[in-house]
């Protein structure tokens, strides 16, 4: 063993700096709005006037758009989030839930699709499944992010309602 010497103390605090400091600028990534595709509108016509009709929350003319831009392009979960969203606003919850349901088959990890499904589960008096769609957003969110803690909002001010309605 003449060749082997073990590690220096200032070595492996450096090392361990690298660590803390590589995990604290990867911080901000993990915690930013979650869209997989940010282009796509700029591609598409219908996916443009989607978003644009959803901002001015007509619900049957932005999921008449969404629905157009799936056609072209059914594997992009961020269609199938804004499609269940859509929906959902039209109170069509079958519907909210086959396309948000979609929307998480095609990435597991959509943080999108897992707040609105657990706010559409809510909606229909569904606690269980918002929950289930929480415990997702807690293993997909390292660190806290939005769609987290929307989800947690929703469901402890659902529970803090007095509930008139049974499933």
């Amino acid at each position: 063993m003449s060749g082997y010497r073990p590690a220096s103390a200032p070595w492996r605090a450096a090392a361990c700096g690298m660590v803390v400091a590589c995990a604290l600028a990867a911080a901000p990534v993990l915690s930013a709005p979650y869209e997989t595709t940010p282009d796509a509108a700029a591609r598409d016509p219908d996916y443009a006037a989607g978003k644009q009709a959803m901002e001015k929350q007509d619900w049957t003319e932005a999921a008449r758009r969404f629905a157009k831009a799936a056609a072209g392009d059914p594997d992009n979960p961020d269609l199938q989030n804004f499609l269940g969203y859509s929906y959902r606003n039209l109170k069509q919850f079958d519907l909210a839930f086959k396309h948000y349901k979609r929307a998480i088959e095609l990435d597991p990890r959509h943080r999108g699709a897992h707040e609105y499904i657990g706010e559409t589960y809510l909606l229909t008096g569904d606690v269980t499944g918002a929950e289930k769609h929480l415990a997702s957003l807690r293993q997909i969110c390292l660190l806290s992010c939005e769609e987290l803690e929307d989800l947690e909002q929703a469901i402890a001010r659902y529970r803090a309602k007095p509930q008139t309605q049974s499933r």
